[in-house]
């Protein structure tokens, strides 16, 4: 006769034993953020409703989000990064380096990464797309060995970045970008800079080159209309305006990703290229500056895998 099934095997209910496995996150909380000293209790109860399991750590420095991923990446299985798109670009090396994929719950100013994956504001809304589990590989941005998900800027971006305080920010939002750009408007100069890649070496005199390896920034500008983090290509721009104050009838076109229709704008797509400057000039990305010019710029197709909804 045969023996009788197992009691612990014959009592289990069909859809407990169909539910998945619990997920560790590491949430790594930016207090500084504008959005950083709102309560994560109810968040961390949704995701823990949704089957994952939350161990927060907040940090005062950027510098030290992508170690702490590298450290305790046995402990996770998914990291998930609250704050702006610094704080996201702080952590992008060591969510690489670990091998573990991304929540993003976007408590910053611009939350331009959000906006290019679709990833709503609402912290619940967002949340629940990393506990819906659907990832998707994107491309990491790169100049002189530091990462972005966004864009990269030598000029009037880099300006604005070194203007605005983490103060500002939290205290005015998109008001303070509008604020800091005016005043950086008003000093501006054009520079001198050479543009080398693949289809030969560019002299220009220029108020800003921009390099974007997503679709939005600066609070929801376009770098291209048909820019992609998903593409494997760096959108390049280069400002040749003969006055600064041109940029107000440029705005829209900046605003929709258009304004490579300017003769006045001279755009590229490239896996890589260099900008030289006579002297060095800071090097902005994602709002933060942490290099400068001489500066290569490559592509880094899919290194990152992020909780996002499906590609529209």
């Amino acid at each position: 006769m045969a023996a009788p099934p197992s009691t612990a095997v014959r009592n289990v209910s069909p859809a407990l034993m169909s539910l998945p496995a619990r997920r560790r996150a590491l949430m790594l909380v930016n207090p500084n953020a504008r959005r950083g000293t709102e309560s994560l209790d109810p968040i961390v109860n949704r995701l823990e409703a949704g089957g994952i399991d939350v161990a927060i750590e907040r940090f005062s420095s950027p510098g030290e989000v992508a170690a702490d991923i590298v450290r305790r990446r046995h402990e996770a299985d998914l990291a998930i990064v609250c704050g702006g798109d610094g704080t996201i670009n702080a952590a992008a090396n060591g969510v690489v380096a670990a091998g573990l994929p991304m929540g993003i719950l976007p408590m910053g100013t611009a939350n331009d990464l959000a906006r290019t994956l679709e990833i709503p504001t609402q912290l619940e809304l967002a949340a629940d797309i990393i506990i819906a589990g659907n990832q998707r590989k994107v491309d990491l941005g790169d100049v002189n060995g530091h990462p972005f998900f966004n864009v990269a800027t030598i000029g009037l971006g880099a300006d604005l970045a070194m203007g605005l305080t983490a103060e500002t920010k939290r205290r005015w939002g998109r008001l303070g970008y509008a604020i800091g750009a005016l005043k950086v408007l008003m000093q501006a100069r054009p520079f001198s800079a050479t543009i080398i890649n693949r289809e030969g070496t560019s002299q220009v005199k220029t108020y800003q080159i921009a390099a974007g390896n997503g679709r939005h920034y600066g609070g929801g500008s376009v770098i291209e209309q048909d820019a992609s983090i998903e593409d494997g290509r760096l959108d390049l721009y280069s400002l040749e305006i003969d006055n600064v104050w041109k940029l107000a009838l440029m705005l829209s076109a900046f605003r929709s990703g258009t304004h490579g229709a300017w003769e006045e704008v001279r755009t590229a797509r490239c896996v890589e290229f260099d900008i030289r400057t006579k002297k060095p000039r800071p090097v902005n990305l994602d709002g933060d500056i942490v290099t400068q010019t001489p500066a290569h710029f490559r592509i880094r197709p899919g290194a990152i895998t992020v909780f996002a909804p499906p590609a529209s």
